[in-house]
Protein backbone atom coordinates (compact mmCIF):
# COMPACT_ATOMS: atom_id res chain seq x y z
CA UNK A 1 0.00 0.00 0.00
CA UNK A 2 1.04 3.04 -1.00
CA UNK A 3 0.17 6.48 1.02
CA UNK A 4 -0.56 9.29 -2.12
CA UNK A 5 -1.49 12.34 -2.60
CA UNK A 6 -3.71 13.22 -5.25
CA UNK A 7 -4.22 17.44 -6.16
CA UNK A 8 -7.41 17.72 -8.82
CA UNK A 9 -10.55 15.95 -7.89
CA UNK A 10 -12.27 17.15 -10.72
CA UNK A 11 -14.02 15.09 -13.35
CA UNK A 12 -11.25 12.60 -14.28
CA UNK A 13 -9.01 13.55 -11.07
CA UNK A 14 -11.90 11.92 -8.74
CA UNK A 15 -12.75 9.05 -9.95
CA UNK A 16 -8.95 7.91 -10.69
CA UNK A 17 -8.13 9.01 -6.79
CA UNK A 18 -11.07 6.49 -6.20
CA UNK A 19 -9.56 3.47 -8.37
CA UNK A 20 -6.31 3.63 -6.23
CA UNK A 21 -8.68 4.01 -2.73
CA UNK A 22 -10.51 0.62 -4.38
CA UNK A 23 -6.87 -1.11 -5.00
CA UNK A 24 -6.08 -0.35 -1.32
CA UNK A 25 -4.19 3.16 -1.17
CA UNK A 26 -4.03 5.23 1.40
CA UNK A 27 -5.20 8.70 -0.88
CA UNK A 28 -4.94 12.19 0.36
CA UNK A 29 -7.41 14.24 -1.70
CA UNK A 30 -6.75 18.19 -2.31
CA UNK A 31 -8.77 20.25 -4.75
CA UNK A 32 -10.40 23.86 -4.43
CA UNK A 33 -13.91 22.24 -4.63
CA UNK A 34 -15.20 21.13 -1.35
CA UNK A 35 -17.78 19.20 -3.11
CA UNK A 36 -15.18 16.78 -4.80
CA UNK A 37 -12.82 16.31 -1.64
CA UNK A 38 -16.08 15.39 0.19
CA UNK A 39 -16.86 12.76 -2.72
CA UNK A 40 -13.46 11.71 -2.12
CA UNK A 41 -14.06 11.37 1.49
CA UNK A 42 -17.12 9.38 1.31
CA UNK A 43 -14.82 6.98 -0.92
CA UNK A 44 -12.66 6.23 1.69
CA UNK A 45 -10.08 8.75 0.72
CA UNK A 46 -8.25 11.90 3.27
CA UNK A 47 -9.57 15.48 2.69
CA UNK A 48 -6.41 17.65 3.10
CA UNK A 49 -6.45 21.54 2.56
CA UNK A 50 -2.84 22.12 0.51
CA UNK A 51 -0.82 20.55 -1.80
CA UNK A 52 2.38 20.91 -0.13
CA UNK A 53 1.25 19.04 2.84
CA UNK A 54 -0.36 15.92 1.10
CA UNK A 55 3.22 16.17 -0.38
CA UNK A 56 5.27 16.45 2.79
CA UNK A 57 3.71 13.02 3.49
CA UNK A 58 3.28 11.03 0.39
CA UNK A 59 5.17 8.08 -1.47
CA UNK A 60 3.26 8.85 -4.54
CA UNK A 61 1.72 12.28 -5.93
CA UNK A 62 -0.21 12.30 -8.67
CA UNK A 63 -1.77 15.72 -10.38
CA UNK A 64 -4.80 15.62 -12.68
CA UNK A 65 -4.84 20.02 -13.37
CA UNK A 66 -5.99 22.15 -16.13
CA UNK A 67 -3.45 24.03 -17.90
CA UNK A 68 0.43 24.50 -17.86
CA UNK A 69 0.00 27.55 -15.26
CA UNK A 70 -1.51 25.33 -12.75
CA UNK A 71 0.97 22.44 -13.45
CA UNK A 72 3.57 25.25 -12.88
CA UNK A 73 2.14 26.94 -9.78
CA UNK A 74 1.46 23.62 -7.69
CA UNK A 75 4.64 22.14 -8.51
CA UNK A 76 7.31 25.11 -8.72
CA UNK A 77 5.59 28.10 -6.31
CA UNK A 78 7.33 28.16 -2.32
CA UNK A 79 4.58 25.89 -1.06
CA UNK A 80 4.85 23.60 -4.28
CA UNK A 81 5.34 20.06 -4.48
CA UNK A 82 8.77 20.09 -5.33
CA UNK A 83 10.24 21.92 -2.05
CA UNK A 84 8.04 19.97 0.17
CA UNK A 85 7.99 16.44 -0.82
CA UNK A 86 10.65 14.21 0.53
CA UNK A 87 13.42 12.80 -1.22
CA UNK A 88 12.75 9.76 -3.48
CA UNK A 89 8.97 11.26 -3.61
CA UNK A 90 7.25 9.75 -7.41
CA UNK A 91 5.66 12.69 -9.00
CA UNK A 92 2.84 11.65 -11.51
CA UNK A 93 1.47 14.38 -13.76
CA UNK A 94 -1.66 13.25 -15.47
CA UNK A 95 -2.19 16.89 -16.51
CA UNK A 96 -2.49 17.61 -20.58
CA UNK A 97 -0.07 20.59 -20.97
CA UNK A 98 2.91 22.32 -23.42
CA UNK A 99 6.19 19.40 -23.46
CA UNK A 100 8.48 23.24 -22.42
CA UNK A 101 6.28 22.89 -18.84
CA UNK A 102 6.74 19.23 -18.42
CA UNK A 103 10.17 19.15 -19.12
CA UNK A 104 11.22 22.53 -17.34
CA UNK A 105 8.74 20.19 -13.85
CA UNK A 106 10.87 17.50 -14.67
CA UNK A 107 14.53 19.57 -14.38
CA UNK A 108 13.13 20.93 -10.88
CA UNK A 109 12.10 17.74 -9.68
CA UNK A 110 14.69 15.75 -10.54
CA UNK A 111 17.06 18.50 -8.68
CA UNK A 112 15.47 17.98 -5.41
CA UNK A 113 16.00 14.02 -5.69
CA UNK A 114 12.60 13.66 -7.01
CA UNK A 115 11.35 11.06 -9.83
CA UNK A 116 9.07 12.65 -12.08
CA UNK A 117 6.49 11.54 -14.92
CA UNK A 118 4.89 13.22 -17.37
CA UNK A 119 1.64 10.58 -17.68
CA UNK A 120 -1.61 12.40 -19.58
CA UNK A 121 -4.34 10.09 -20.33
CA UNK A 122 -6.53 8.58 -23.05
CA UNK A 123 -9.91 7.36 -22.53
CA UNK A 124 -12.24 9.98 -20.97
CA UNK A 125 -14.47 10.26 -17.77
CA UNK A 126 -15.54 6.85 -19.12
CA UNK A 127 -12.41 5.43 -19.05
CA UNK A 128 -10.90 7.32 -15.53
CA UNK A 129 -14.36 5.65 -14.10
CA UNK A 130 -13.59 2.20 -15.29
CA UNK A 131 -9.99 1.79 -14.68
CA UNK A 132 -9.27 1.08 -18.24
CA UNK A 133 -7.36 4.77 -19.24
CA UNK A 134 -4.24 4.64 -21.57
CA UNK A 135 -1.20 6.58 -19.65
CA UNK A 136 1.31 8.32 -22.05
CA UNK A 137 4.50 7.97 -20.17
CA UNK A 138 7.26 10.64 -20.17
CA UNK A 139 10.62 10.29 -17.35
CA UNK A 140 12.91 8.15 -17.02
CA UNK A 141 13.17 4.18 -16.95
CA UNK A 142 13.50 4.41 -12.85
CA UNK A 143 10.44 6.51 -12.56
CA UNK A 144 8.39 4.40 -14.86
CA UNK A 145 9.32 1.11 -13.05
CA UNK A 146 8.29 2.25 -9.62
CA UNK A 147 4.65 4.31 -11.32
CA UNK A 148 3.34 1.39 -13.33
CA UNK A 149 2.08 -0.64 -10.60
CA UNK A 150 0.19 2.71 -9.69
CA UNK A 151 -0.66 3.24 -12.72
CA UNK A 152 -1.91 0.06 -13.37
CA UNK A 153 -4.67 0.76 -10.85
CA UNK A 154 -6.33 3.47 -12.86
CA UNK A 155 -5.53 2.39 -16.69
CA UNK A 156 -5.19 -0.63 -18.85
CA UNK A 157 -2.72 0.48 -21.15
CA UNK A 158 0.59 2.27 -19.57
CA UNK A 159 3.38 3.09 -22.72
CA UNK A 160 6.48 4.32 -22.07
CA UNK A 161 7.16 7.39 -24.31
CA UNK A 162 10.60 8.16 -23.76
CA UNK A 163 12.41 10.77 -21.86
CA UNK A 164 10.54 14.15 -19.56
CA UNK A 165 8.17 15.37 -21.79
CA UNK A 166 7.59 12.76 -24.38
CA UNK A 167 4.69 11.90 -22.63
CA UNK A 168 2.87 15.39 -23.43
CA UNK A 169 4.47 15.25 -26.88
CA UNK A 170 2.45 11.45 -27.55
CA UNK A 171 -0.75 13.37 -26.50
CA UNK A 172 -0.93 16.48 -28.87
CA UNK A 173 -0.19 14.46 -31.65
CA UNK A 174 -2.77 11.53 -30.58
CA UNK A 175 -5.33 14.24 -30.02
CA UNK A 176 -4.77 15.81 -33.54
CA UNK A 177 -5.05 13.07 -35.13
CA UNK A 178 -8.50 12.88 -33.11
CA UNK A 179 -9.27 16.24 -33.95
CA UNK A 180 -8.60 15.87 -37.93
CA UNK A 181 -10.41 12.32 -38.02
CA UNK A 182 -13.35 13.36 -36.48
CA UNK A 183 -13.64 16.22 -39.11
CA UNK A 184 -12.95 14.43 -42.26
CA UNK A 185 -15.71 11.41 -40.75
CA UNK A 186 -18.30 14.03 -40.18
CA UNK A 187 -17.44 15.70 -43.52
CA UNK A 188 -18.23 11.98 -45.02
CA UNK A 189 -21.66 11.96 -43.27
CA UNK A 190 -22.84 15.47 -44.22
CA UNK A 191 -22.00 14.65 -47.99
CA UNK A 192 -23.81 11.50 -47.49
CA UNK A 193 -26.82 13.20 -46.05
CA UNK A 194 -26.95 14.85 -49.46
CA UNK A 195 -26.53 12.20 -51.43
CA UNK A 196 -28.91 10.60 -49.55
CA UNK A 197 -26.50 7.45 -48.54
CA UNK A 198 -28.31 5.77 -45.35
CA UNK A 199 -25.97 6.53 -41.84
CA UNK A 200 -25.93 2.73 -41.56
CA UNK A 201 -25.19 2.08 -44.80
CA UNK A 202 -22.15 4.48 -45.05
CA UNK A 203 -20.82 2.98 -41.60
CA UNK A 204 -21.32 -0.48 -42.84
CA UNK A 205 -19.12 -0.32 -45.67
CA UNK A 206 -16.52 2.80 -44.72
CA UNK A 207 -15.90 0.81 -40.72
CA UNK A 208 -15.11 -2.37 -42.92
CA UNK A 209 -13.19 -0.12 -45.50
CA UNK A 210 -9.97 2.05 -45.95
CA UNK A 211 -12.22 5.00 -44.08
CA UNK A 212 -12.14 3.18 -41.06
CA UNK A 213 -10.63 5.04 -37.99
CA UNK A 214 -11.63 5.17 -34.13
CA UNK A 215 -13.89 8.07 -35.09
CA UNK A 216 -15.92 5.99 -37.26
CA UNK A 217 -16.15 2.97 -35.18
CA UNK A 218 -15.89 3.79 -31.98
CA UNK A 219 -17.23 7.34 -31.91
CA UNK A 220 -19.33 7.37 -34.16
CA UNK A 221 -20.79 11.09 -34.92
CA UNK A 222 -24.17 10.48 -35.90
CA UNK A 223 -26.96 8.40 -33.70
CA UNK A 224 -27.38 4.32 -34.58
CA UNK A 225 -24.29 3.07 -35.84
CA UNK A 226 -22.29 2.70 -32.56
CA UNK A 227 -24.56 3.05 -29.51
CA UNK A 228 -22.37 4.52 -26.58
CA UNK A 229 -21.10 6.95 -28.77
CA UNK A 230 -22.55 10.59 -27.53
CA UNK A 231 -24.27 11.67 -30.91
CA UNK A 232 -27.07 9.03 -29.34
CA UNK A 233 -26.83 11.13 -25.99
CA UNK A 234 -27.21 14.71 -27.97
CA UNK A 235 -23.67 15.28 -27.60
CA UNK A 236 -23.42 15.14 -24.10
CA UNK A 237 -20.01 15.02 -23.49
CA UNK A 238 -17.50 12.21 -22.88
CA UNK A 239 -14.72 14.94 -24.50
CA UNK A 240 -15.72 18.38 -24.64
CA UNK A 241 -15.15 20.51 -27.94
CA UNK A 242 -12.96 22.97 -25.36
CA UNK A 243 -10.74 19.99 -24.09
CA UNK A 244 -10.11 19.17 -27.89
CA UNK A 245 -9.81 22.98 -29.16
CA UNK A 246 -6.99 22.97 -25.83
CA UNK A 247 -5.17 20.24 -27.27
CA UNK A 248 -5.11 20.87 -30.94
CA UNK A 249 -3.78 24.85 -29.37
CA UNK A 250 -1.50 23.01 -27.67
CA UNK A 251 -0.37 21.08 -30.84
CA UNK A 252 -0.11 24.12 -32.91
CA UNK A 253 1.89 26.05 -30.31
CA UNK A 254 4.31 23.00 -30.64
CA UNK A 255 4.06 22.90 -34.27
CA UNK A 256 5.29 26.46 -34.54
CA UNK A 257 8.35 26.25 -31.73
CA UNK A 258 9.71 23.24 -33.56
CA UNK A 259 9.07 24.45 -37.27
CA UNK A 260 6.61 21.09 -38.34
CA UNK A 261 4.86 21.53 -40.91
CA UNK A 262 0.66 20.87 -39.93
CA UNK A 263 -1.59 22.22 -42.12
CA UNK A 264 -4.53 19.72 -41.07
CA UNK A 265 -3.92 19.93 -37.44
CA UNK A 266 -4.09 24.23 -38.14
CA UNK A 267 -6.95 23.81 -39.96
CA UNK A 268 -8.63 21.30 -37.66
CA UNK A 269 -7.89 24.31 -34.78
CA UNK A 270 -9.40 26.61 -36.85
CA UNK A 271 -12.95 24.69 -37.21
CA UNK A 272 -12.61 23.04 -33.33
CA UNK A 273 -12.52 27.53 -32.42
CA UNK A 274 -15.33 28.48 -34.55
CA UNK A 275 -17.48 25.07 -33.37
CA UNK A 276 -16.57 26.45 -29.67
CA UNK A 277 -17.75 29.74 -30.15
CA UNK A 278 -21.66 28.02 -29.90
CA UNK A 279 -21.46 24.44 -28.01
CA UNK A 280 -17.90 24.42 -26.23
CA UNK A 281 -19.20 22.28 -23.22
CA UNK A 282 -21.08 19.57 -25.84
CA UNK A 283 -18.87 16.81 -27.22
CA UNK A 284 -16.20 17.62 -29.65
CA UNK A 285 -18.08 14.68 -32.32
CA UNK A 286 -20.88 17.54 -32.52
CA UNK A 287 -18.89 19.21 -34.23
CA UNK A 288 -20.78 17.91 -37.18
CA UNK A 289 -23.93 19.79 -36.42
CA UNK A 290 -21.62 23.13 -37.28
CA UNK A 291 -20.65 21.50 -40.79
CA UNK A 292 -23.97 20.52 -41.39
CA UNK A 293 -24.56 24.67 -41.74
CA UNK A 294 -21.36 25.67 -42.57
CA UNK A 295 -21.32 27.54 -46.21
Amino acid sequence: MARIGFIGLGNMGLPMAINLIKAGHQVEGVDLNPAAVEKLKAAGGIPVEFAKDAAARADVVITMLPAGQHVRDTYLGPNGIVENANAGTLLIDSSTIDVETARAVAGAAEMKGLLMLDAPVSGGVTGAAAGTLTFMCGGSAQAFTRAQSILEKMGKTIVHAGGPGNGQAAKICNNMILGISMIAVSEAFVLAEKLGLDHQKLFDISSKSSGQCWAMTSYCPVPGPVPASPANRDYQPGFTTAMMLKDLKLAQDAAKANDANTPMGSEAAKIYARYAERESARDFSGVIRMLRGAS
